[in-house]
């Protein structure tokens, strides 16, 4: 039995399971429809033509996991932002840790989807926003299928949260292989402004695949600032599948650190629907061996006077593949729209490879869009001035590196959060920089 029929046959064993009452029971049925149809893309799909699956769907992965395992704080500090307080939901293979966690209920919902989708109180939420920004893709609408746990916020209007939320999916490998399908919902009222981090992290190297399903919802004037850190083990692969729907005036932002796993594949989708909405999509990759990284982004401007901005770095080593596919939409009633998308990159080995693709798809007349795209080597010239002056070459090297991606660190909001990129790119760089970016 191949993944996707142990899937299927799955499902019904999982809706025995669960409260058949729940508001989205009819949609999780038509979403395992929708993925018994298509199935996994494959490189047939233009949008997964230079991402293959194959390597990742061969191993035979538990669906469920067997029993809820415990961690201790001091096993996973590390892997927090514990410099600053933070909310914390945490999830220990696809269950709810409860203290490892800091939830709140106090003028806003800092909890789990789980609760959400049982307790009559949060049905209108559910109703109006769960699945509404999600696109019905194979991969999507399997998650959506076994949607049952990962995070719920929820912050009503006028509402500064005063420290960040931190988001934490861990794999103990107490599976030989294991399938992790978590869904998040973020509804941001009007005027309110919340700093989310999120992070997927094995902690052996048992395979692991996650399908992550994250809708956000900006409303009016709402700002978000999201951080997502993949730093995974090359055991394990990320399916991350984030849709974002803006209301007038709002600005988010996605800053995306792809440095570690197997396999990475990032959906990130805007869609903005009202004016003078500002939507940002930043990353950095930075990986080697035979990891691959594949970006793939979509702005939809649907109303006029709004702005994109779209910046992604990657430093690719050894046998190390990375992709960019990105894509800005503009409609025609979409006039002034100021959309920008840069990919740049850079190969230190002869075997290492980028495809990317930057799209503009423009249906208005008066509007100012701009996308390109550079592939190419260290400068020669820049490393034999820092050469000369007795800095020795790896170092040169890394400092380099440090520069080409710094114009994406520089727009982080949170500190803590550029100190410990900073160290993770000294890191795979393999040198000790004496600063901070």
């Amino acid at each position: 039995m191949d993944l996707k029929e142990k899937l299927v046959s799955s499902f019904m064993a999982f809706e025995n399971s669960i409260d058949v009452d729940t508001p989205i029971h009819d949609v999780r049925s038509e979403a395992i429809k929708v993925f018994e149809n298509k199935g996994f893309p494959s490189k047939r799909d233009e949008a997964w033509k230079y991402t293959s699956l194959n390597s990742v769907l061969k191993h035979n992965y538990s669906v469920f996991p067997k029993q809820e395992n415990v961690l201790d704080y001091k096993e996973v500090k590390k892997y927090f932002i514990h410099d600053i307080d933070t909310y914390k939901i945490i999830f220990i293979d696809g269950k709810y840790s409860s203290h490892l966690s800091q939830t709140t209920h106090d003028g806003m919902d800092v909890c789990l989807m789980s609760s959400a989708l049982s307790k009559p109180k949060y049905r209108l939420v559910i109703e109006n926003y769960f699945n509404k920004a999600a696109t019905k893709d194979s991969l999507s609408s399997l998650n959506t299928a076994f949607s049952q746990e990962g995070a719920y916020i929820n912050i009503p209007k006028n509402k500064i949260v005063q420290k960040p939320i931190q988001i934490i999916h861990f794999s103990t490998g107490n599976e030989s292989a294991q399938m992790l399908q978590p869904r998040n919902l973020i509804v941001v009222g009007e005027n309110s402004h919340v700093q989310i981090i999120e992070r997927h992290q094995s902690l052996t190297d048992n395979a692991v695949l996650t399908n992550s399903v994250t809708e956000i919802f900006a409303n009016k004037r709402a700002i978000i600032d999201y951080y997502k850190i993949q730093n995974d083990k090359q055991t394990a692969s990320l399916i991350d599948n984030t849709f974002i729907k803006q209301k007038r005036e709002s600005h988010v932002s996605v800053h995306t650190f792809s440095f570690g796993g197997q396999l990475t594949r990032n959906n990130l989708n805007f869609y903005q629907e009202g004016e003078r909405i500002d939507s940002t999509l930043k990353g950095v990759t930075i990986i080697g061996d035979k990891q691959h990284v594949d970006h793939n982004t979509l702005v939809h401007h649907i109303e006029p006077n709004c702005e994109s901005h779209q910046d992604y770095k990657g430093i690719f080593a050894d046998k190390a593949t990375g992709v960019f596919n990105g894509k800005v939409l503009v409609e025609k009633e979409a006039q002034k729209t100021d959309a920008f998308q840069a990919n740049n990159n850079i190969l230190l080995s002869d075997k290492a490879s980028i495809n990317t693709k930057p799209q503009l798809e423009i249906f208005a007349d008066d509007v100012k869009c701009s996308h390109g795209c550079t592939i190419g080597q260290l400068d020669d010239s820049a490393m034999f001035y820092m050469r000369s002056r007795g800095i020795p070459e790896k170092e040169a090297k890394a400092l380099l590196m440090f520069a080409f991606s710094n114009n994406v660190l520089d727009s982080v909001k949170i500190p803590e959060i550029k100190q410990r990129i900073t160290k993770i790119i000294a890191n795979k760089l393999g040198v000790n920089i004496g600063f901070d970016l």
